[in-house]
């Protein structure tokens, strides 16, 4: 009988130990395509993704609340725009809930703060980076164009620029959101354009991380936009596993091009020739990223690199080629 007692003593102590430590897991999707692309024609899943389509399932009064209060805690913290100066607003998002995505948001809205002098001006929309619940805003098409509005009125835009860093799945038809089985949607370029004229935002540097991104080129190109994509309008993109900590694209402009003290133009030529070399290692299709430069963008775009640092910080993470970078997005 007492060593019965002392074996149910060790397991009450033991029992919630183990409870306590079990580890955190993020929002899976389910097998199944999100609903807005399984059904319709192509046509149909565009005029949707003009549409700003968002379908929101199964989310608890309680936890909307709480998203509400952690968008209106982000947009309170940015700061006004200065007299005088060209200031730059960064609105890095992930728009998928798998871990890299929210991983790599999270960098890149550091390098680019960091680059263009954004500290303070700078806003991430992401979900878990995989280790715990997100203390962020969410990363879906509606958290966005609340963003985007709020920076709008916050900048001067005869002279500030939106940088913007989205990251996440890619479809023919644009960028998608799917939030684990909880949140799916699309933005077109027929919508980002829509948002961004609506709201004035001339001035503006685009880095889109998706497959066939590049359908985003012709119709967001302007005199005063500068629009980078991780591939071509018909072409998949690299990296993208849950567990990477960057996708391709993501690891070469953002990770290790962005970091260092040069041109925008430069840093791009970098990082296609860093993608160009680990894609033929895994023999991929090239992704064959894009880059389009408006001529009045040269001088907002000068005028941030003026003040860009004079060192470079080191990349993080793991090397997007060290992960299992088969899969496309």
């Amino acid at each position: 009988m007492r060593n019965r007692l002392k074996l149910i003593a060790a397991l009450a102590l033991v029992l919630p130990a183990t409870a306590s430590t079990q580890t955190y897991q993020p929002p899976r999707h389910q097998a199944n395509a999100s609903p807005l692309l399984v059904s319709g024609t192509p046509a149909e899943l565009a005029l949707r993704a003009d549409a700003g389509t968002q379908i929101e399932r199964g989310r608890s009064a309680a936890g909307e609340l709480e998203e509400h209060r952690r968008l209106t805690r982000a947009l309170g913290a940015l700061a006004p725009q200065r007299a005088g100066v060209v200031d730059a607003y960064v609105l890095s998002i992930a728009l998928d809930s798998d871990p890299v995505f929210g991983r790599e948001a999270r960098a890149a809205g550091s390098v680019l703060g960091r680059r263009y002098d954004a500290v303070g001006r700078t806003l991430v929309l992401a979900g878990s980076d995989g280790t715990a619940a997100s203390a962020l805003p969410r990363g879906s098409p509606s958290s966005f164009a609340i963003a985007l509005a709020r920076i709008a009125e916050l900048m001067d835009r005869r002279e500030d620029v939106l940088v913007l860093y989205t990251t996440s799945h890619g479809a023919p038809f644009g960028l998608y959101y799917n939030d684990g089985d909880s949140g799916y949607g699309a933005i077109s370029p027929n919508r980002l354009r829509a948002m961004l004229d609506e709201l004035g935002i001339g001035n503006r540097l685009l880095i889109l991380s998706a497959c066939y991104s590049g359908i985003f080129v012709p119709r967001l190109a302007s005199e005063t936009t500068a629009i980078v994509t991780a591939a071509a309008s018909d072409r998949t993109s690299f990296g993208c596993e849950a567990e990477n900590d960057w996708t391709f694209f993501g690891d070469a402009m953002i990770n290790r091009a962005l970091r260092k003290p040069q041109s925008l133009g430069a840093a791009f030529g970098e990082a296609s020739g860093l993608i160009a070399e680990w894609e033929r290692r895994i023999e991929a299709r090239p992704s064959q990223p894009q880059v389009a430069m408006g001529a009045g963008a040269t001088r907002w775009l000068a005028a941030l690199e003026r003040r860009m640092p004079t060192t470079a910080t080191q990349p993080v993470g793991r090397p997007a080629l060290e992960g299992r970078p088969g899969g496309s997005r």
